[in-house]
């Protein structure tokens, strides 16, 4: 049993993969080869920097068919995190617009700059800690309290198509950010969830565990 990080060059793949080691005893492999992707028991798809480059960089690598048919897998665990979740929407506003993978059809839009609380102006990216409510219950939620803290850092942020695949939301200033969307055996998050102690470790646990 094998548990494949993608390697398309962007997001904290060495991070993410010590984290996983920590956890199981599965071998966890960072890998670009598309045999070892395919036949390992689940995936991982980072993503980190801009949406131009994470999917300039899976072209590149000529990687974006394997991600396509691992999303494609009902019964091939795969877990977005980052800009992983970002680019299974249909389209980003980044750069004028950016076609994503469309896995699912949400949107993802920036924080506006100008957005304020309590008559402070927020700081945009928007990082550190912040609470996620859970909006539908999911496996990998198992055993995380609702509204627990996680770690993020993100400009931009998903704006969902349908309820259905909305698992987790963050309020900052206005906005409502829709930060975990899955679809059958596909489940990705905004943030991150080896920076995120002991709640994060738990929901990667679940992960490695999550039969669906």
């Amino acid at each position: 049993m094998t548990i494949a990080v993608i390697d398309y060059g962007m997001g904290n793949l060495h991070s993410v993969a010590k984290a996983l080691e920590h956890l199981t005893k599965e071998a966890v492999i960072i890998t670009r080869a598309p045999d070892d992707i395919r036949n390992a028991s689940r995936v991982i798809l980072p993503g980190q920097g801009a949406m131009r480059d994470c999917m300039g960089e899976l072209e590149r690598t000529e990687l974006t068919g394997i991600v396509q048919e691992m999303l494609d897998d009902a019964d091939k665990p795969l877990l977005g995190i980052c800009v992983g979740q970002q680019m299974l929407q249909q389209s980003s506003e980044e750069n004028g617009g950016i076609q994503c993978l469309s896995y699912l059809g949400g949107e993802v839009k920036r924080f506006p700059s100008d957005m304020q609380q309590h008559g402070e102006r927020l700081k945009v990216p928007h990082m550190g800690w912040n609470h996620v409510a859970q909006h539908h219950s999911h496996a990998l939620w198992e055993g995380i309290p609702d509204n627990e803290r996680f770690y993020f850092v993100h400009s931009y942020y998903v704006k969902a198509a349908n309820d259905a695949d909305v698992f987790g939301t963050v309020h900052y200033g206005d906005i409502t950010a829709h930060v975990a969307t899955g679809r059958d055996a596909t489940f990705a998050v905004q943030f991150h969830p080896e920076k995120s102690a002991a709640m994060g470790l738990k929901l990667l646990a679940n992960f490695i565990r999550w039969t669906p």
